[in-house]
């Protein structure tokens, strides 16, 4: 049976880069709690080169907080998108965040009342928003897409399933409005954007990105996609972004 493959994307750039960086599946390897995935000294060191090299061009984007991505990535991207894009961090310490619907405490609610008899099941609070995590009971991913859709179509909240995680969301940004804003501002402006992603949430960023003349970067097996080009695993990537880096003169 023939495999379909994304090429790996280039290391050099005709025009600046600038580049935006899913966390979990890309940065760092998926793990069995969001608790489990720590600083690693690699990883913040290659983040820091890049912010340098690339003139300050880098930012996280990802479905984590901005507390998580900092605790994560130590601290070494100022610019960052939490939340799948709801709150978004300027470089100069700027944070855009709508206030959290009212329906995320009602969510966060039943989703409490879920997990409380089903061992393995855990439950994260982001204030604007609330995840069911089901990746240690695989046996609750059904029952939990059947609580998960009921409580979108009764909140109003946004459905945004993961890696074994169902997010109900305040409604409003996605990734893709993340790296458009990003965009339209120093000192991302005019540059080259360059969306690194591994799962659906992802989608969004890689098609704005493609929109403003760069590409997405999809991380682990092929799938249909709207990213260009593709690296294998989260240690590709960070040969990649090592690379990038070195290109750069850092």
């Amino acid at each position: 049976m023939l495999v379909e493959t994304l090429p790996a994307p280039p290391v050099a750039m005709e025009r600046s880069l600038a580049l935006f960086l899913d966390l979990d599946g890309v940065l760092a390897p998926m793990a069995p709690t969001p608790d489990a995935v720590v600083a690693d000294p690699r990883r913040t060191a290659v983040l820091t080169r890049l912010d340098q090299a690339l003139d300050g061009r880098l930012a996280i984007v990802s479905g984590r907080t901005l507390g998580e991505i900092d605790r994560i990535s130590g601290g070494a991207s100022a610019s960052a998108a939490g939340v799948h894009g709801l709150e978004r961090r300027r470089r100069d310490g700027a944070v855009d965040r709508p206030p959290a619907s009212t329906g995320v405490a009602q969510a966060l609610a039943a989703f409490r009342r879920f997990a409380a008899d089903r061992p393995g099941v855990l439950v994260e609070d982001k204030g604007i928003s609330t995840g069911l995590h089901y990746r240690q009971s695989p046996a609750s991913a059904d029952e939990a897409l059947v609580l998960a859709r009921k409580l979108a179509e009764t909140t109003g909240l946004t459905l945004q399933p993961g890696h074994m995680v169902l997010e109900l969301r305040t409604p409003g940004a996605d990734k893709g409005g993340a790296v458009t804003a990003f965009m339209a501002e120093p000192p991302f402006a005019g540059g080259v954007p360059v969306m690194l992603g591994d799962d659906l949430t992802d989608e969004a960023g890689f098609r704005a990105a493609e929109a403003l003349g760069g590409f997405g970067v999809l991380v682990g097996p092929y799938r249909a996609t709207a990213a260009r080009y593709g690296l294998r695993d989260v240690a590709a990537v960070m040969d990649w972004l090592e690379a990038v880096a070195e290109e750069a003169g850092q």
